[in-house]
């Protein structure tokens, strides 16, 4: 696919971050960009300076979804990029004991219900309801594409740490996604692929002190740093141009393998 003014893209979780930066890189291609977020300021913002549009969008509600679409699709035409980047974090052991008093207690059902429901069925349904557009759409290259979806899984669908059941579990939904998912749709000229970052610059290490910022980059074995969201953008910008990268899940990690913790 030819990023180019003619092409349109919806990030969820375009308001900071990996979607941030990778809204900023398709618009820099030209490509009509929808932010689709909860933080409507921050979305606007990033909209604004990028010549993009906004809509507030919680994922994990239908109707929600559904009025961003049709917004979206009014103001740019029916998207042929969807990048899902809308996603939290939440640590918890599966049981724990409180130190103080030894009392055990179980993992929270409504929290982990939560990040399911945000990070997986989210990332699913709006990627099922972009799909259906882009099957009734034209296509956009001389082999048949009519779009692309790019998941955002993470390195925790592989090695998901203590206190991450429901992250990783919710990360490798997402990962076992990407090939019945490419599969269902491919047919109908629509790549289906996910991303699994391993350690990133993102909003998540905004409460960590430098001094641990820094000892986790040197855990990576190469380069020693943190990434930053704009080589995950880059790697989005590969992956809708090259056109056989489909049903796949690429690690971007800098050869890291998480510890227990």
């Amino acid at each position: 696919m030819e990023l180019n003014g003619t092409i349109s893209a919806i990030v969820t979780g375009g308001a900071s971050g990996l979607g941030a930066a990778t809204a900023r890189a398709l618009a820099a291609r030209g490509v009509k960009v929808s932010i689709f977020d909860v933080n409507a300021e921050q979305g606007a913002k990033i909209a604004d300076e990028i010549g993009g549009a906004f809509f507030t969008v919680d994922v994990t509600d239908e109707a929600s979804i559904d009025a961003a679409l049709t917004s979206a699709r009014a103001k740019h035409g029916q998207e042929q990029i969807l990048v899902n980047c809308a996603g939290i974090v939440f640590g918890m052991k599966t049981a724990s004991r409180k130190r103080d008093t030894g009392e055990v207690r179980a993992h929270g059902i409504p929290e982990f219900s939560r990040v399911i429901a945000v990070n997986l069925i989210g990332a699913f349904a709006v990627g099922a309801k972009s799909a259906a557009g882009m099957m009734d759409s034209e296509p956009v290259t001389a082999d048949g594409t009519r779009g692309v979806i790019i998941h955002t899984s993470s390195v925790a669908a592989d090695e998901g740490q203590i206190g991450q059941a429901a992250y990783a579990a919710s990360k490798g939904g997402i990962k076992a996604l990407a090939l019945p998912m490419a599969r269902d749709l491919a047919r109908d000229g629509i790549r289906v692929n996910a991303i699994q970052p391993g350690l990133f610059e993102t909003p998540m290490f905004d409460m960590i002190t430098e001094d641990v910022r820094i000892a986790l980059g040197k855990s990576v074995p190469f380069p020693q740093r943190l990434g930053t969201p704009e080589e995950y953008a880059a790697l989005v910008i590969h992956i809708c141009e090259n056109e056989m990268l489909n049903g796949a899940a690429l690690r971007l990690d800098g050869a890291v393998r998480l510890a227990p913790k």
